[in-house]
């Protein structure tokens, strides 16, 4: 079972410029979802969306290429990726030569999929499209639609998640609303360095006090933990205190060493949003 802390998160680190899939550090889920309550099969769909902004390789001449990266992580599968470890696995392309863009791409899909699945009895291969610069002026800036909480003037003095902040109106007529923050602030949980995020939180059921579900999301403010963990205790607290009957939590997170995770999580089957960036990433 590999940790957090054996990875090479806060530790120095050789930058190999040679292809290696050994460097890919995958991380169980398991601990941090039964942290929320979560054992066995988890409540929710969904998937990591990943863009990776650092992507070069040499072509069979020797000459260097470069592409944007959307990988796409099934949330059942049982392993994340820790993020340093996949931007030094990138870097090992730097200085190798393949083919051509199919050939990166196929070995990013077959080696993320090797990670994240590693210790299951069935895998599958995950998403990966690359995108070569031709196609970089296609690429769309959009923020996160819904209501906006940050409107609300409200006194925040909570820094820890606090899910007693989260209260429904469940004796009256059920909503279905549509809400934004772009004040989710979390800590990575091994560095304690500050990510930064914008959410968005869709549901059907009782009215959730909008003032408490923003106190809520800035109640992360000092919280350290992986961008999926948070989206799924987000998820699980608005499910059990709130309990609605449809619900969707979706996170879009500034990059950090090249790379942005954006998870989503979501109570019922539905098509994936596109991955399209937020002015802050």
């Amino acid at each position: 079972m590999t940790t957090p802390e054996q990875s090479q998160l806060g530790k120095a680190s050789a930058y190999a410029d040679q292809y290696d899939a050994s460097l890919l550090f995958p991380i169980a889920r398991a601990g941090k979802r039964a942290e929320i309550g979560i054992a066995g099969a988890a409540p929710f769909f969904g998937a990591d969306l990943w863009t990776a902004f650092e992507l070069s390789w040499l072509n069979l001449r020797g000459k260097p290429q470069v592409a944007l990266a959307h990988i796409t992580v099934p949330c059942e599968t049982p392993n994340i990726v820790e993020s340093k470890s996949f931007k030094l696995y990138l870097n090992s392309f730097n200085n190798t030569r393949f083919a051509d863009a199919a050939e990166v791409q196929a070995r990013i899909r077959t080696d993320i999929s090797e990670a994240v699945w590693r210790g299951a009895d069935r895998a599958a291969t995950v998403g990966v499209k690359l995108l070569l610069p031709e196609l970089f002026d296609r690429e769309p800036v959009h923020e996160l639609d819904g209501l906006s909480l940050d409107r609300l003037d409200v006194e925040c003095t909570r820094y820890q998640p606090a899910p007693e902040l989260l209260t429904a109106a469940s004796g009256e007529a059920p909503v279905s609303e549509v809400l934004t923050s772009n004040l989710l602030k979390s800590n990575c949980l091994v560095t304690g360095q500050p990510d930064w995020g914008s959410v968005q939180i869709a549901y059907s059921g009782p009215q959730i006090d909008q003032e408490g579900l923003l106190q809520y999301i800035v109640s992360f403010r000092n919280h350290n933990e992986f961008h999926e963990q948070c989206v799924e205790r987000i998820f699980m607290d608005i499910w059990t205190r709130c309990q609605p009957i449809k619900l969707t939590v979706y996170a879009r997170y500034t990059r950090r060493g090249g790379l942005d995770i954006n998870p989503l999580r979501t109570s019922h089957p539905q098509q994936l949003p596109a991955n399209t960036r937020t002015a802050r990433q």
